[in-house]
């Protein structure tokens, strides 16, 4: 089994393309998207024909919810997820990081008193941003200085009381959860861990329940637990399950993704073919290359160009008005095809952001193609 294709086409980075934003996120399950451009670009990439100002009038309307879920971090949500998804991971990030409000002396009577007061701001369907709650925490006699502001928010956010508003300029706001989503049935842990390990393997497989884990921030027991209830699920959404290479992978067995080995990819800061797997050996460069110094954080999680699923090379990208310069970092010279693919990645950026594209090549064999 070709790992690394499998996972392009469960991705929805090869084959057939989604209908739009929404359905990116819930066939995803969770988005991350602490960088909401970059996350935004990682829905594009997955949607057929979009545009950035799509997925921002899709996340300004509340079809895409953000809010601290899962490991913690930022992550784009449905609406019909949200609730279970924070009353599944919420209580085991507030016990992580636990120690971490007892050093910014956040009390459980200082949150208590927070939300009460952030609550009572946002009511009658009003957005508030940050430093506009930090200023509703002060009037009440709470600090908001440092860190302490960001995990009182935090808090609201994971006792699912408040969520992400639409934008204000370029500001992002918060709303009231109830006032965004429905109120729903709630789903017992075996439903919504079983519900979760589905959702992941489907569309991210083959992967292995370690990698479910570090992406749920869930122990590798509930992991467990949730492939077995996923398992469960009747024809033809069952999962299957594979040994490779002494490993054990979950997968969805439907369909045989052709070859993928020319696609190319631009995939951003945390992209969910990076940052939704423990083990990312699959994506490796196919020798083994890899230099640090070309990636923003030194690692696959920052911009990387990915043929065949594989790491190849880095990008930047500088906005302007009019264009995009787009800057890729090779670690190792392409073939004609290669760069085609590559050319035509970024022509899909551009289209994505609705400008004109300068493409530039930086790194072996490189100084012969600009563009």
């Amino acid at each position: 089994m070709d790992i690394a294709t499998r996972r392009l086409h469960s991705q929805r980075l090869a084959g057939e393309p989604l209908a739009g934003p929404a359905e990116v996120v819930g066939w995803l399950g969770a988005v991350q998207s602490q960088d909401y451009l970059a996350a935004t670009w990682a829905i594009g990439q997955r949607t057929r024909d979009a545009i950035a100002s799509t997925v921002d009038r899709w996340f300004d309307d509340g079809a895409i919810l953000r809010t601290h879920v899962l490991r913690p971090t930022w992550h784009f949500v449905l609406p019909g997820d949200i609730r279970w998804l924070l009353a599944l991971s919420g209580p085991r990030i507030r016990s992580g990081i636990a120690s971490r409000w007892r050093v910014l002396e956040l009390e459980p009577a200082t949150v208590t008193r927070a939300e009460a007061a952030i609550t009572t701001a946002l009511a009658g369907n009003r957005q508030l941003t940050r430093a506009e709650l930090g200023e509703v925490l002060r009037a009440a006699g709470i600090a908001p200085d440092g860190q302490r502001l960001p995990h009182l928010i935090m808090a609201a956010e994971l006792d699912s009381l408040i969520v992400s508003g639409p934008r204000r300029g370029r500001q992002f706001t918060y709303a009231l959860l109830d006032d965004r989503v429905p109120s729903a049935p709630a789903l017992d842990r075996d439903q919504a861990l079983g519900r979760l390990a589905h959702r992941y393997f489907r569309s991210r497989g083959p992967a292995q329940l370690q990698d479910l884990a570090w992406w749920s921030g869930l122990t590798l027991a509930e992991a467990a637990r949730g492939a077995a209830a996923a398992a469960e699920i009747a024809a033809p959404a069952r999962l299957a399950s594979e040994l490779i290479d002494g490993k054990r992978y979950w997968f969805d067995p439907t369909g045989r993704p052709r070859s993928a080995r020319t696609a190319a990819h631009l995939l951003p800061n945390f992209d969910e073919l990076t940052v939704g797997y423990r083990d990312r050996a699959a994506i490796d460069h196919p020798e083994g290359r890899f230099d640090p110094s070309l990636f923003a954080f030194g690692s696959v999680l920052s911009n990387i160009l990915v043929i065949g699923g594989r790491v190849r090379g880095a990008w930047h990208r500088v906005l302007s008005a009019r264009g995009v310069r787009v800057q890729v970092r090779l670690l190792d010279a392409l073939s004609p095809s290669e760069v085609a693919a590559v050319s035509r990645a970024a022509a899909r950026m551009g289209g994505f952001l609705e400008r004109s594209v300068d493409l530039e090549w930086v790194g072996p064999g490189g100084d012969h193609r600009s563009r």
